[in-house]
């Protein structure tokens, strides 16, 4: 079986909380200065939680708890004041530490959007951030009741003030800390023995195994492992008889297949996601056939354009337009589909084209590159093979780079050779 130690549960939350309190006293000061926010209100009702909120909150908390208020106002320090004004505190697992929110509201002696309004009137913020966004999903989930009892709440001279938190929201939930960009080469490390250990004969008996079969043995294998699959796994047969293109996929797999993988998941509330190509080889083959190694080099291309033209300061979609330009001048049929990748798989920042739209992504693929962000590097290439007639496969790889020092690196490196089973 494989050997992908993770932590008790109660040192989960103990190291989740541990890079919360560093991320609550380095990172969000930093990011309410360069968003221009003096206040930050994020507001969420049980069960119908804003996306960026479950990030806020401390372990083990699994919802905002009836109706909950954090208010993060900057000081004249530059530090952010960060108060709680719910029913229930917030306070940090660790014995005598001092709480993450101080707990600002009591119900006994005045109502919640009474004592919100306080609170704001004595701090007085020039411009207060809500979420509230057109672009980006992770910055809108202020709900249109929450949205009309907080002007209410606050009033006409303080809802006047009121703009977006975009760039705050999106920059939290983008952006990795120290202590998470060190802890990522682990998590990229389990996805790779994942699949290394699903493209083996361990697990594939071909004439016997189906691609349903890859999927479950996948989705379990997570599961025992402590890890929380984020969408399910996709496994994918390309062969002589086989198209990518194909409405009738072959499902059990044989000799002389292509097989594509596409799995990802969450540990310690940060995502991965991975695309891989296997090949299983045929009787007195001791290597896949030189047209599908020279597919994957295609790929591998790509990517190293890609990386290359993944810099901070430029958009998504300048990223997409000078990568596409590069490829095509080489010589290849290039489809490049990147995305962030932390507290979400499709995580906030800039998209990077969509399969759908290599002409750009109006909006979203307007976004900057920051660093210290992470990055499923997600494309594909078309390339003949001609120990196949030319017909033609599909290389699609995904691996999960960051972005330090304003430029991309890889995390844990990537697929150049076909496993081989």
């Amino acid at each position: 079986m494989i050997a992908m130690p993770t932590l008790p549960l109660r040192g989960q939350a103990t190291l989740r909380n541990a890079w919360l309190r560093d991320r609550l006293d380095q990172l969000l000061p930093e990011l309410m200065a360069r968003a221009n926010l003096d206040s930050w209100i994020v507001i969420a009702r049980e069960y119908n939680e804003d996306p960026v909120i479950m990030t806020l909150l401390p372990e083990p908390e699994m919802a905002a708890r009836r109706r909950t208020i954090l208010l993060f106002t900057r000081r004249a320090d530059g530090s952010v004041e960060r108060l709680a004004i719910g029913r229930y505190p917030y306070p940090g697992l660790e014995e005598g530490a001092e709480p993450l929110y101080q707990a600002a509201w009591d119900p006994d002696q005045e109502e919640q959007d009474v004592c919100l309004r306080r609170l704001v009137t004595a701090r007085n913020p020039r411009r207060i951030g809500i979420n509230v966004s057109p672009t980006f999903a992770f910055a809108d989930g202020l709900t249109h009741h929450e949205h009309e009892r907080l002007i209410r709440a606050l009033g006409p001279e303080l809802s006047v003030r009121l703009v977006s938190a975009e760039a705050v929201a999106v920059g939290w939930l983008e952006r990795r800390s120290t202590a998470e960009l060190a802890f990522y080469p682990r998590l990229v490390a389990m996805g790779h023995q994942l699949i290394a250990h699903a493209f083996s004969a361990a697990v594939i008996r071909p004439g016997e195994t189906t691609t349903d079969d890859l999927v479950w043995w996948l989705r379990q294998a997570m599961h025992d492992l402590g890890l929380q699959a984020w969408f399910q796994p996709d496994i994918m047969i390309q062969a002589p008889d086989q198209s990518y293109t194909s409405s009738t996929p072959r499902r059990c797999i044989q000799p002389g297949d292509l097989l594509w993988v596409d799995v990802g998941f969450s540990y310690l509330g940060l995502h991965t996601d991975h695309q891989q190509h296997a090949y299983l080889l045929r009787p007195g083959e001791t290597d896949a056939p030189a047209g599908l190694r020279a597919a994957l080099a295609a790929g591998n291309r790509l990517q190293d354009l890609l990386m290359e033209e993944l810099q901070v300061g430029r958009s998504g979609n300048e990223i997409l337009h000078r990568t596409r330009a590069r490829a095509l001048a080489d010589g290849l049929v290039p489809s490049v589909y990147t995305h962030p990748l932390g507290y979400h798989g499709h995580a906030a920042g800039p998209t990077i084209g969509l399969w759908d739209r290599q002409e750009g992504v109006p909006g979203m693929g307007d976004y900057p590159v920051f660093n210290d962000t992470v990055y499923a590097i997600e494309l594909n290439v078309l390339h003949p093979v001609a120990e196949w007639g030319g017909q033609e496969v599909r290389i699609a790889l995904e691996e999960d780079a960051y972005v330090h020092g304003g430029s991309a690196h890889w995390i844990h490196g990537r697929q150049e050779h076909l496993h081989l089973i």
